[in-house]
This record gives structure tokens, sequence and C-alpha cells, in this order.
């Protein structure tokens, strides 16, 4: 779901209240954003229920990524409660972010999947 800062609230922020919201800050110039895109949605639709996806455009939506830092792309922000709590930059194999899904979003605490470090 393509997410814009007139629906980002009802979509992200809320949303975040009832599951995880995982949000792909992306650019259609990006080369490692159409990398990592597909392995995202893929490795949410096996989660579907457990976790929400949403994209948002950079370019269309620069107010959005400037609020929540993002200052390189693509980055990976995991909203829980209305507020960010981890998050990832860079692409990552579809492997890796199973496991991030599994253990971090699902499960709890969100470090970054190539590191196991916190990145927020």
């Amino acid at each position: 779901m393509d997410v814009t800062s007139d629906t980002f609230e009802r979509d992200v922020l809320e949303r975040s209240r009832e599951l995880p919201v995982v949000v792909d800050f992306w650019a259609a110039w990006c080369g490692p954003c159409r990398m990592l895109g597909p392995a995202l949605e893929s490795e949410a639709q096996k989660r579907a229920g457990q976790l929400e996806l949403v994209k948002v455009d950079v370019e269309a939506e620069p107010a959005l990524a400037s609020q929540y830092g993002v200052r390189s792309i693509p980055t990976v922000a995991v909203f829980r409660g209305g507020e960010p709590v981890s998050g990832f930059v860079g692409a990552h194999p579809a492997r890796l972010i199973g496991e991030f899904f599994d253990e971090r979003v699902i499960g709890g605490t969100s470090p970054d999947p190539a590191t196991g470090g916190a990145t927020r």
C-alpha cells in the first residue's frame, strides 16, 4: 500500500496501535530500493495479519522523509503504538528480512537485520 502525507496518520500511526507497521521509504530511481521492495513484499505476504507493509515514495513525500529522519534510501522503519521503534537502512536478502520480521518485528524488539544492533 502506498502512503502519502494525507494518509500516513491513519495508515501508519493509528494502524500501528493494532499491529506493527513496516514503512519502506523508497524512490523509483533507487536501484537498491527496487531490489529490496519485492523481498519486503514477499516476506510481508507470508506474515499477513501479523504486520502491515506500506511504502512511502520520498520523491513524492519529502516532508514525511524529513520528519522521520530518512537520509538514505532504502530506509525501513518499524512503527508500534504510533511511534517509530526501529528499522534499517539498505537492501538485504529475503532470508534476513524474514528473520527480522519473525524475530524482531512480530516477536518484539527491532534491531538491524545485518548487524543485530539497534538502529534507533
